[in-house]
């Protein structure tokens, strides 16, 4: 197994070289797709927003951090979810990724290292397009959550996210509709959605290492 420094490269090239995409984001979209409309046909309408991927060592084990929203924000209540949120006015995305990151959970930029992006991803319900950014720290990470824009923290080992057991589907109601929804399950959590797809664009390029 490659060391934390190794991995960095080498996430850090495959996301230079190309990226799975849409292709491995649609493995974990629920079914029926809510709207076939892809990011490049919005970008100039949508409400752009920058996420972070975080990838960290604890214990010698690979984690992502992940949020529980509370159910008092506008937008994906009690959802499971990235750090991130909405570019403001003379930001790129990456820089809204690393201010959010640092506003809801404590961690600031000097803390870990971008190591690219992967592909946005458009959410047709709430018209954000999401820009998935790619970091990794050298360390472990000590959260210090922002109470009106975080519930609850998540860290999960990378390996869970990796073995295809993780992976659920169930049928459920969504706006009034049957839908067929895939989630990663986790600690009595379900993460599904927007969260899901970017997730797994992110494991194709660690399988691909």
């Amino acid at each position: 197994m490659q060391n934390d420094l190794e991995l960095a490269g080498l996430i850090t090239a495959a996301l230079k070289k190309g990226k799975p995409g849409l292709a491995a984001q649609l493995k974990m979209v629920p079914q029926p797709r809510p709207g076939q409309v892809v990011y490049t046909e919005v970008e100039g309408t949508s409400i752009k927003a920058g996420v972070m991927v975080l990838l960290y060592p604890r214990d010698g084990v690979r984690h992502l951090v992940l949020i529980r929203r509370p159910s008092t924000v506008l937008y994906h209540k009690d959802q499971i979810s990235f750090p991130g949120g909405q570019v403001e006015s003379g930001e790129d995305v990456v820089q809204a990724a690393l201010r959010e990151t640092d506003e809801e959970i404590g961690i600031p930029p000097e803390c870990f290292r971008v190591l690219g992006e992967l592909t946005p991803l458009y959410i047709p319900p709430s018209n954000f397009c999401i820009y998935p950014v790619v970091a990794a720290a050298g360390g472990p990470l000590s959260f210090t959550p922002r109470a009106e824009e975080v519930a609850e923290i998540l860290e999960v080992p990378l390996e869970r996210l990796l073995d295809p057991r993780t992976v659920v589907r169930e049928r459920w109601t969504i706006r009034g509709e049957p839908v067929e929804v895939p989630f990663f399950s986790f600690g009595g959590h379900k993460i599904w959605g927007a969260t899901a797809m970017v997730l797994a664009e992110f494991l194709e390029v660690i399988r691909s290492l």
